[in-house]
């Protein structure tokens, strides 16, 4: 499980076309993708289960936890990105609420687009 980033901070300013605005970069994909806007209200839990392909969870607004084989949970919220590999087991809840957008495809990499915030395998050495 890895985390990213993808707030305002972590942006890039765009003045192309009398543009004015930042644009964080998510990912990039030349397979098949599937996006989804996930709503999960106060108590709400996406359960335990392994990920068919890789999956990309970006929280828009909110907090909650997420976890993945360990039983340990890591807090996120607003600007968070939880990667986690095919076949990895995982499981996002929430006390208070949340909605989020999950990406999920064959091929993600999120690490050309955002910055990480932290692996969980650095946090357990």
């Amino acid at each position: 499980m890895e985390f990213y980033k993808f707030n305002k901070e972590s942006g890039k300013k765009i003045s192309q076309f009398n543009s004015d605005f930042i644009i964080s970069r998510i990912i990039e994909t030349t397979k098949v993708t599937n996006i989804g806007c996930m709503h999960l209200d106060q108590n709400g839990i996406v359960g335990y289960h392994k990920a068919v392909v890789p999956q990309l969870l970006l929280i828009l607004n909110g907090e909650g936890y997420v976890r993945n084989e360990k039983e340990e949970y890591f807090k996120v919220t607003t600007g968070d990105a939880v990667f986690w590999e095919k076949d990895e087991w995982h499981e996002t809840k929430t006390d208070a609420g949340l909605t989020a957008i999950v990406i999920q495809s064959e091929e993600l990499t999120p690490g050309l687009f955002m910055p990480l915030k932290y692996d969980s395998k650095s946090l357990n050495s």
